[in-house]
């Protein structure tokens, strides 16, 4: 009988792992990839310098908005995610099912950054918000901004490609 347990015990144990394998290979297969739809700069505010270059993704349709970065596992660092928002208002993000850390800039109609939140945690549920009215959303690699030196005030230009 203990054998038998045993047995059966390492058979349920091999299927389990070998079902999160496949999980895992059927996320992979199912990540979204990135879309090199334009370019973006960011630029110092005091001196007109580019702070920095960035390939991203726009992202308008509001279906899309509400997916943005999730089931994604990784970023590259000169890649970013930019939001077109319907309308210029306070906004929030989350990082539901979003597996790496992101920076979340919120920037206006005048193309000024109002706010980042810096290293949102992944995976979690916790709002977080503008605080002032914006229209772009730019996501970016968790610490981007730190190491930049990106700060509210900074400006963006960006062109579709």
């Amino acid at each position: 009988m203990r054998l038998f347990l045993l047995a059966f015990f390492a058979v349920l144990f091999i299927g389990c792992d070998n079902q999160s394998e496949e999980e895992t290979v059927k996320r992979k297969r199912t990540e979204p990839t990135f879309r090199h739809d334009g370019q973006l700069w960011i630029i110092n505010h005091l001196n007109g310098d580019t702070i920095s270059e960035l390939r991203i993704e726009m992202v308008q349709k509001r279906q899309d908005i509400e997916y943005g970065m999730m089931f994604r596992t990784s970023m590259e660092e000169d890649m970013g995610m930019l939001f077109f928002m319907q309308q210029e208002r306070p906004q929030s993000f989350y990082m539901k099912n979003t597996y790496v850390s992101l920076d979340i800039i919120y920037i206006n109609r005048d193309k000024e950054i109002v706010s980042i939140v810096e290293k949102a945690e992944p995976l979690s549920e916790k709002s977080l918000p503008s605080g002032k009215p914006a229209l772009y959303v730019l996501e970016v690699i968790g610490g981007y901004s730190a190491k930049y030196g990106v700060k509210p005030g900074n400006k963006i230009d960006f062109v579709e490609i």
